[in-house]
């Protein structure tokens, strides 16, 4: 009876140490990331996941589905891809390539960014002798709502139509472009997405900071592509904040409620620009 009493005591314990703690935010740098196969991948088109499906913690992440970068060879394609419930988010880092949406083909070059509705066949072909290399992010539509019927021409723009602002709540040491927002807004340059609530870059002043603060109701991804500093991520229930050295190729993912910013080096010329994802989670369901 006692050996029995005491598996009682001891199995819930076990199985304890067995469960994983969903995780605050993730670091990774992308440089140092595997590529790997996914339904975009051929000979030519290479996929390099940083968060979510083809990480190594692909079920960290709620709405966003997938976080990565994709490189087409000189000449080379990508595998169509088609998301009844996905929408999909490209900004071009580097070379020049087509974008196949539905039956049209278009040029993008470094600096674009696009938008992917739900339910729109595309793919992306390599046009430069250098790599054709863009960020993706396809974010998941909650079955609850309502998908329109996609736009006839994709929303391409690039980085050099936007002037840099200030942003409300936010130092003004910090500039920023808004790219890419949802469908019943104004204040992006494409106004048009369902769950993604915002896909911005950030320039940062020397000395410049986003002022560390959370969000209750979305998750957000932090990608470095120039500069250096120190990112804010989660931190302790004394107020004293999680800093975190932060270069070109690092990138963060922070759930909903966890502390993110970033302070810039105070040196002068000390630039750096970050390119983010802010996308909304559902909210949980009430069981009563």
């Amino acid at each position: 009876m006692k050996k029995l009493l005491l598996l009682f005591v001891i199995a819930p314990l076990l199985l304890a140490q067995e469960r994983k703690v969903a995780p605050t935010w993730l670091h990774r740098y992308v440089p140092d990331l595997p590529e790997q196969r996914t339904d975009l991948s051929s000979g030519s088109c290479h996929y390099t996941p940083v968060f979510g499906e083809g990480d190594t913690e692909p079920h960290a992440l709620q709405s966003i589905a997938r976080f990565g970068e994709v490189s087409v060879d000189e000449q080379g394609t990508c595998q169509p891809a088609e998301y009844p419930r996905q929408e999909e988010l490209y900004f071009v880092l580097s070379g020049s390539g087509v974008l196949h949406y539905g039956e049209e083909a278009h040029v993008m070059r470094k600096n674009d960014f696009a938008y992917m509705p739900p339910a729109v066949r595309h793919s992306l072909s390599g046009s430069s002798e250098q790599p054709f290399r863009l960020v993706v992010a396809t974010v998941k539509i909650p079955f609850e709502t309502t998908i329109s019927a996609p736009p006839a021409q994709p929303a391409i723009a690039n980085l050099d139509e936007l002037k840099e602002q200030t942003v409300e709540g936010h130092p003004t040491s910090v500039l920023y472009k808004l790219l890419i927002g949802p469908r019943r807004a104004a204040r992006d340059r494409v106004n048009a997405t369902y769950e993604v609530a915002d896909f911005f870059l950030m320039d940062f002043a020397p000395g410049g900071t986003n002022s560390p603060h959370h969000h209750e109701v979305e998750e957000e991804i932090y990608l470095v592509l120039d500069g250096e500093g120190k990112m804010a991520a989660g931190g302790g229930m004394d107020g004293v904040e999680g800093l975190h050295p932060a270069k070109a190729g690092d990138a963060y993912y922070f759930r909903p409620n966890c502390t993110v910013g970033f302070y810039n080096q105070d040196a002068p010329g000390a630039k750096a620009h970050i390119l983010a994802l802010r996308a909304f989670v559902p909210l949980p369901k009430n069981p009563d």
